[in-house]
């Protein structure tokens, strides 16, 4: 437990920044001659049965530290290469959003009605969450549309987000995600959707120091030649940022003893 805090610590505020290493991956990448495309664009071609070889699609989700992503956007448009931004509605950063769709980077919605719903009003029984899901289905629906009058443009995907509500219910946020809430908001996919994850060779992940990646190093996979290698990364495990990791852990920490998580 002392080790764990104690790493947790150093990555949320003495850890430098690794943007170095997010460059040379990119690099990389490039140079053994990965295509990096948009989810939105995959998915587009991947309906249509086109073969593009070998591809690399980065999906961020920025959970936090919409500085550190910005950093991340500008390597990104140094090297030509285009990804997927997903945020919460507390990192919705309009000006930046409407930067990255503009340069033809995918920007999309990371959600999380379901877990926030139950948080607003005390539930922690998951049949009770069954009898109020379009309750949460309107919720999304006012949420979404929103951010995309906001923006000015058209949000073409989502991604739900993770959160400790979700693993003590045992259920996803995209568990009211239905085709008939994706069709009335005109959404082509959601990240969770079974035709992405079964047609990518391998999915990886950052993850906190001292570790970094999970299940295994991307470095590794583009050795090894994986055909479609997609990497989920989020800001907050390439560079600390203490006034918004110490904002973030209080909030979490206060839900948890909402929800008797420490019990």
């Amino acid at each position: 437990m002392i080790k764990q805090i104690t790493n947790r610590f150093y990555a949320d505020y003495l850890m430098p920044s690794r943007l170095f290493e997010y460059e040379r991956l990119l690099k990389m990448a490039i140079d053994k001659g990965y295509l990096h495309i948009t989810l939105s664009d995959y998915f587009e071609k991947l309906l249509a049965g086109v073969d593009l070889g070998y591809c690399f699609l980065h999906r961020h989700d920025i959970d936090t530290d919409v500085r550190t992503a910005r950093k991340m956007f500008e390597i990104e448009k140094k090297l030509g290469v285009k990804s997927s931004y997903y945020f919460r509605l507390n990192t919705l950063d309009f000006d930046l959003m409407r930067e990255i769709n503009d340069y033809g980077s995918d920007v999309g919605y990371h959600y999380e009605e379901l877990s926030q719903f139950c948080k607003d009003n005390n539930i922690s029984n998951p049949s009770l969450i069954k009898s109020r899901i379009q309750e949460i289905e309107n919720i999304f629906f006012d949420n979404y549309s929103r951010i995309e009058n906001k923006c000015g443009f058209k949000i073409k995907s989502v991604a739900s987000h993770g959160d400790f509500v979700n693993r003590k219910l045992g259920m996803p946020n995209h568990e009211f995600m239905t085709r008939e809430l994706m069709k009335k908001c005109n959404i082509k996919f959601e990240c969770y959707d079974d035709r992405l994850l079964q047609s990518f060779s391998v999915i990886l992940s950052d993850t906190h120091y001292p570790l970094f990646y999970r299940p295994s190093n991307p470095f590794n996979a583009i050795e090894e030649r994986y055909k479609v290698i997609y990497l989920l990364s989020h800001p907050r495990h390439w560079s600390a940022s203490p006034i918004e990791n110490t904002i973030d852990n209080i909030i979490r920490i206060k839900e948890g003893i909402k929800f008797n998580f420490f019990k």
